[in-house]
């Protein structure tokens, strides 16, 4: 017995040290003291905050902007925690790698007050039914890097009328968020390596919302010997451009195009690539404007390989009165002239172009499957860009592809199409579409990917495939 009893003693010394060294190792830091707000600054609004039974608390008011408590310090990498308890009508989120971007640029509220502009990342605090707590959003700047539709099984990890717990990892590109332990969120991205964390009380439009509170509190932070954690296998959002991540790799997603040559890429029934009016230039691929025709000025370009079932990324910036489209499983079995048969994620002005007002029911408008269903139009708190996509600003496409014949189609993290080949509904719009002529159509177990050339320009960037 006293054997055991020394064993015992000696199990629990062993344990107690092994404790000490990753806590030392870890070597959290307190950002709040739960006494005052040393080492802390507000920012843009004046909602005011206050300590409160050890607590920081924010409070919204009418008329003003957004409103921030920053740190007075920057950081670069780090692993930062803490836990926060929201009302559940209140918008919140934490910012960090932020930044005043400068004094001329500044928001305005009702009085005509000016205010310096935080500018930067920011995970989403969202009690409402969307549900896009853990979420990724670039305050100021890009909108949303990483809404929750790309993880939807997390939508349920924030819990309402309870305190949660927030992690946040920056580690060189890598961005990643957590919601009481359950992971979020993956971007990556080097917009701003650097800057202040702060924590934020939304503006309200209505004077009745006024009084809505979000504590913090257990504010902590690592900046040294830092360790990510295990790989969680979330889509990846990569915003640096025909890049891939480590993740990515492990993932098996890979480059289509490599951002620097025409490797693996032709001629639509042509056997070499037509230069002369598709051109690369400083890591985008562009196809040149013209007469406006569809495939008349060199025609379109197609992968040397075919695929399947497949998660295609890409990027592409639309010029004035843009026409283009990306298309999947392409056979050139058809020999057509002009554009080559395939499914199309339509690519186009929407206000300028006029096949936006041709089909039925906007089913020739940005995103939509081409002359088949129309995208659907979503929104966010603030109506950010869905219906609309400005000149020479970079969009993210994706069309998801699985086994069993389901589709997907996506801009900016908006899933807008959902459709499954084969089945009676999808044969009923190709009977009323421009395709009812081509037997079999859209049907094909595998095909290329196309970038159609319509005699406008539009450039690419960023074309990523992953088989499934």
């Amino acid at each position: 017995m006293k054997y055991l009893s020394k064993l015992s003693s000696i199990i629990l010394i062993l344990c107690a040290m092994h404790l000490t060294v990753i806590a030392q190792k870890e070597n959290w830091k307190n950002l709040f003291n739960g006494k005052d707000l040393k080492g802390w600054k507000e920012l843009n609004g004046k909602a005011p905050f206050t300590i409160e039974n050890g607590e920081i608390v924010g409070r919204t008011v009418p008329d003003q902007p957004n409103s921030f408590l920053a740190t007075e310090k920057l950081y670069g990498d780090f692993i930062f925690e803490v836990e926060f308890k929201v009302d559940t009508h209140m918008n919140s989120g934490v910012q960090f790698r932020s930044e005043i971007k400068d004094d001329k640029d500044s928001c305005y509220v009702t009085d005509k007050k000016t205010f310096q502009r935080v500018h930067g990342y920011q995970m989403e605090i969202d009690p409402s039914t969307r549900a896009w707590s853990g979420g990724v959003y670039d305050e100021a700047r890009r909108g949303w890097l990483y809404p929750m539709e790309y993880n939807p099984a997390a939508k349920t990890a924030f819990k309402n009328n309870a305190w949660n717990h927030y992690r946040i990892e920056c580690i060189g590109n890598s961005i990643r968020t957590w919601v009481n332990g359950i992971a979020c969120a993956h971007v990556i991205d080097d917009k701003t390596p650097v800057g202040f964390i702060a924590l934020q009380v939304h503006e309200i439009t209505n004077p009745k919302d006024a009084g809505q509170e979000v504590r913090w509190r257990n504010i902590k932070i690592q900046t040294e010997n830092l360790k990510s954690s295990p790989a969680d296998n979330l889509f990846v959002v990569n915003i640096i451009p025909n890049s891939l991540s480590d993740e990515e790799k492990k993932q098996g997603v890979k480059l289509l195009w490599d951002g620097k040559t025409t490797n693996g890429w032709r001629g639509a029934y042509k056997n070499y690539f037509p230069d002369n009016t598709w051109y690369i230039k400083d890591g985008t691929l562009n196809v040149k404007g013209s007469n406006g025709a569809e495939a008349s000025n060199g025609g379109d370009i197609v992968t040397n390989a075919e695929y399947h079932a497949f998660d295609l990324q890409f990027e592409f910036q639309i010029s004035d009165t843009a026409n283009s489209g990306v298309k999947y499983f392409v056979t050139e079995k058809e020999n057509n002239e002009g554009s080559a048969i395939g499914l199309e994620y339509q690519i186009l002005d929407d206000d300028k172009h006029p096949d936006a007002k041709l089909g039925t029911g906007e089913n020739r408008t940005m995103a939509s499957l081409y002359d088949l269903i129309p995208p659907l139009r979503v929104y966010g708190s603030h109506k950010e860009r869905r219906d609309k996509f400005p000149i020479g600003e970079w969009n993210r496409g994706r069309i998801v592809v699985y086994p069993d014949g389901r589709v997907e189609h996506w801009i900016n993290g908006w899933k807008v199409i959902e459709y499954k080949r084969g089945t009676q509904y999808f044969y009923a719009l190709v009977a009323r579409s421009k395709y009812a002529k081509w037997p079999n159509f859209g049907m094909a177990d595998k095909g290329h990917i196309l970038l159609q050339e319509h005699g406008t320009h539009v450039a690419y960037r960023s074309i990523k495939i992953k088989e499934l």
